[in-house]
């Protein structure tokens, strides 16, 4: 009998045991020589990660909505206009965000599972002169993806900088960071990234690492202001012992087993892994008859499903179901649909038999709750899709 339950969440995920390993060895001094190496290192994957090779890679102690706050607090000044396209909750909070910092400007904001159109977007870059356009890659609230490519060549073409919140993207979604033109690719370490909570991991491009050394005014957050934080990153890729704040020192070491792992796999082959099994769980979820809360299948992220529970079927006995079966999933974010839906994250090691057992876990949960279904319909599908080429 196993002692613990797989955990299926959109974040923590599951993770490898030599990521574990590294959180718990004696925890060296923060300017030892083989920890300033192993920042470097990770500093120099990153931008293999984010496919940005010339940008500069921000690793900090905090979660992801520090990442967040280290992009706006830099980037934006008192009267700065900015645009923010929100396709869900951290839309939102990103739209708060920046007018802590004193932004001025509009929220394009979509309808629960749609996303804002591009035209719309358009619309408003020709209308105003932004400095800045936030974008959720994929909401963990609604597991919508957006258009990121297309946004950043907007970006782009109206000379806005851009900033990507791929907390739930980065190392599972496709992302070329340099290649489409985005300013800030940001997440957190307990995603896809493949590490427990607690880093703030942004690569910055060197246009938006210019915008902001032309500031007016100080940055208004001291323990965001890249002014601090800037050196330390340039004197650890450096291998040269630096201080600011005490970093997280044994999540850095876990973080540099983690990049060499996902660099392994190699990022081609990880987008195609991610984009496999989400297919296979939406096929899963198809003929069970349960509804995604995505309104099309295109935009449905490969890092996490969103999930309508079947009509009938009580959300709070449904999900202690499925944890009886011995899997943990989540419960709805958004406020109106709250107690509509259900999320499944998908992401980082999680391979083909955790989806098929999460699976056989809903499976289990709707006989308990008396819904009626084809019995293993959706195992049968997951396995036919996995099986197929892709």
């Amino acid at each position: 009998m196993k002692g613990r339950k797989l955990l299926m969440i959109p974040g923590p995920i599951e993770f490898e045991p030599e990521v574990l390993q590294a959180m718990s060895i004696p925890t060296p001094s923060h300017v030892a020589p083989n920890f300033i190496a192993c920042f470097g290192h990770c500093l120099e994957m990153m931008r293999k990660v984010w496919l940005c090779p010339d940008g500069q890679p921000f690793i900090v102690a905090g979660s992801g909505t520090l990442a967040m706050d280290l992009a706006g607090a830099n980037l934006i000044e008192p009267g700065d206009q900015a645009l923010v396209v929100s396709s869900g909750y951290f839309g939102q909070r990103f739209a708060h965000l920046l007018r802590r910092y004193g932004a001025e400007g509009d929220i394009l904001e979509a309808a629960p599972g749609e996303l804002v159109p591009l035209e719309q977007v358009e619309a408003a870059l020709a209308a105003k002169n932004y400095k800045l356009m936030t974008f959720t890659h994929v909401d963990t609230s609604t597991g919508v993806r957006t258009d990121a490519q297309a946004l950043g060549a907007l970006g782009q073409q109206y000379n806005t900088l851009t900033i990507l919140d791929g907390v739930c993207s980065v190392a599972g979604e496709r992302i070329h960071q340099q290649e489409w033109g985005i300013d800030v690719v940001l997440t957190a370490s307990q995603k896809a990234i493949s590490v427990p909570p607690g880093l703030a991991l942004l690569v910055v491009s060197p246009r938006a690492m210019q915008a902001w050394q032309q500031r007016r005014s100080p940055v208004g957050n001291y323990y965001a202001d890249w002014h601090n934080w800037l050196p330390i990153m340039q004197a650890y890729e450096d291998r040269k012992p630096a201080y600011f704040g005490t970093p997280a020192v044994n999540l850095i070491m876990a973080l540099e087993v983690s990049l060499k792992q996902i660099l392994a796999e190699g990022m081609e082959a990880r987008f195609k892994r991610h984009a496999h099994i989400a297919h296979a769980f939406r096929e899963a979820m198809q003929a069970l008859a349960i509804m995604m809360l995505p309104a099309e299948k295109a935009a449905a992220a490969n890092t996490l499903t969103a999930a309508f529970y079947p009509e009938g079927v009580d959300g709070n006995q449904f999900r202690a179901a499925v944890s009886q079966a011995g899997v943990i999933i989540a419960g709805g974010l958004l406020a109106d649909l709250k107690s509509q839906y259900f999320r499944v994250g998908h992401m980082g090691p999680v391979n083909q038999n955790d989806l098929l057992a999460t699976v056989g876990a809903i499976e289990a949960a709707l006989h308990h709750c008396g819904y009626p279904y084809d019995t293993s319909a959706g195992s049968k599908a997951a396995k036919a899709a996995l099986l197929a080429d892709f």
